[in-house]
Parts: C-alpha cells; structure tokens; sequence
C-alpha cells in the first residue's frame, strides 16, 4: 500500500520537475524526495522518473497514473475537509496559481483578510503565465487561479474579480511629470520600456494605442524587461518612460522615484479574473475563498491601493 504522504512527494516532484525545488517546497531534504519515489519504484518494479542529472521528466508509466494520484489526494483532502465539518472547523492548504501582478500585488492583501476569519487555512500562491495558469486548471492541477484575461474554455467558469489600470508613469525629473498630461502621438519620440509582447499588461497597452493607430513597431522601444518591479526601476532611473499596472506603480509613485502622466484619450483597463475547473470539486475551504474574493469586488480597488500606498511609505 502507498502511503498517501508519498503520493504526496510523487506529484509535487511530477509538478516541479525537479528534487531540490521539490523537496524546498515540502521543507524536506532531497535525499529524503529520492527515497520516497525510489520506495514506490521498487515496490512495484516501475520507473516513474526518467532522471537528467538535476532535472527529471515522468516516465511513461508516471504520466499514467499522475492524474490518478490528483484524484486520491483530492479524495483525501475531501475526507479530511468531512472531518473538519463534524466540528464545524475550516482549514487545509489553499493552492492558488495566477499571474505576476495578480499574485505579487492583489492576493497577498486578499488572502490577509480572509485569514483574519479562517486562520487555519494555510494559503499557497503559485507564479505562472497565464498559459500555465490554464494548463493547470484544466488538468486540474490547481483548484482556481487568477490571470488578467478571462480564460476561455467550456471547462472553466471564470468571474470578475478586480479591475485594473494601466498608467503611464515617467522619470520624476521628466518634463512631462509637472504638466502630468501628454498626447498619444508624444510618445513615438520617447525612449520606452516595456514588458514582453505576450504578457498581458503590453497586450492592453497595444490594443489601447492601435485606436491611436500606433503599433510597436512605431515605439522607441529601448528595454524590454520581464516584470514590472524591473520596469519600475528603470523608469525611476531614466532609462525611458513606460506602461504598467497600477498596482505596480504604486511604491514608486508614493516614494516619488516615477511621476505619473495621463495620456489623453488613452484609458487603459484590464479586468482581472479568477477561474475554476467545473468539475473540480473545492474543499470547504476553497469554496469559502471563492465566494469571499467575488464579495470583495466592490470594495477591492479601494482597499488594494490604500494598503499599497501605506506599505510603500514604511520606511
């Protein structure tokens, strides 16, 4: 019989790819991963892992019963969440995957709100593309995530949960960050810093700019950087000016490194959402987090950017 504890190391390791990362996101040793799915291979004469020195890839056969393992711990988690019930208890892990901003900026002041009242519920917020994020729910991986486009599949519900702007932001000392107003067509002069063509916050940006009849191509685009803490930066230290969230902007902004610029005639929005699996069935927990985060849309952009701003201005 396999203990449900090497299921467990067998699907985070199928997960991650890799022993150390799985063995630091279970706060195990890596010996301690390689003895776990060695004890199920050779109990049951079966290679799971096809090892590449540090990296691993699942086997023919691992890939066979992985989603097999999803349903037995999802059954297990069940039970336990049953248990919990005849106590009128709610805790458990809480797996969330979303996108960089969404994760780095909205959920951590979310999922503090939601365990002041469940404190036993042990969230767990997974970075990824929002590709990666609709990999993981429809093979249901992660029981919800959130990204910054609805995710469209006839497996997945997916609801409003934020609304988001994108904003211009310049150096302090840029001649526009005292008047604070520009034109669209201002900018095919100036030197800018953007994120990746695919990320979702240039997604916006481009469709926002072609009713400007202005596409990349026609930008000075002289960095181009992968998140938008690194963007933030090198605006504050006038590489160039650039396009990002709201939410991302907001320590730079109260600290005084980057001013902000209103485009006239450009209002750039994006709705972020949060998806789940239909037939993905939630512990108790997990749907009390998702009927919280929707009761929170009215009052979320308030609360997030004041909580922002008060974290920037700690010293």
């Amino acid at each position: 019989m396999v203990e449900l504890s090497a299921l467990r190391v067998f699907l985070v390791a199928a997960e991650e790819k890799n022993f150390s990362q799985a063995a630091r996101r279970l706060h195990m040793s890596q010996s301690a991963i390689s003895q776990n799915i060695q004890a199920i291979e050779r109990t049951y004469n079966v290679e799971l892992f096809i090892r590449h020195g540090r990296s691993v890839q699942l086997s023919e056969a691992g890939q066979t019963i992985l989603p097999m393992v999803r349903e037995v711990l999802l059954s297990a988690r069940l039970l336990v969440d049953g248990l919990q019930d005849v106590n009128n208890q709610i805790g458990g892990e809480l797996l969330i995957g979303c996108t960089t901003s969404a994760g780095k900026y909205l959920l951590p002041i979310l999922l503090a709100d939601f365990q002041r009242e469940y404190s036993a519920v042990h969230p767990r917020v997974k970075i990824m593309s929002r590709d990666a994020v609709l990999d993981r729910l429809l093979c249901r991986a992660i029981p919800m995530g959130i990204a910054s486009r609805r995710l469209e599949h006839r497996d997945l519900e997916s609801v409003p949960l934020f609304e988001d702007r994108i904003i211009l932001i310049v150096p302090a000392n840029h001649p526009w960050a005292a008047y604070g107003h520009a034109l669209p067509a201002d900018l095919l002069d100036q030197p800018m810093v953007t994120r990746e063509e695919i990320s979702g916050t240039c997604e916006t940006v481009m469709e926002g700019l072609k009713h400007h009849n202005i596409t990349m191509d026609n930008l000075n685009v002289v960095m181009e950087l992968g998140n938008a803490e690194a963007i933030e930066m090198a605006v504050g230290r006038g590489v160039g000016m650039a396009f990002v969230s709201e939410m991302a902007a907001a320590r730079g902004l109260a600290l005084g490194h980057v001013k902000r610029v209103e485009v006239d005639g450009l209002d750039l929005r994006r709705t972020i959402y949060m998806a789940r699996h239909v037939d993905f069935p939630f512990t108790r927990a997990q749907g009390f987090f998702w009927e919280f985060a929707q009761s929170q849309y009215e009052k979320l952009n308030t609360v997030i950017w004041d909580s922002l701003v008060n974290f920037a201005t700690i010293p």
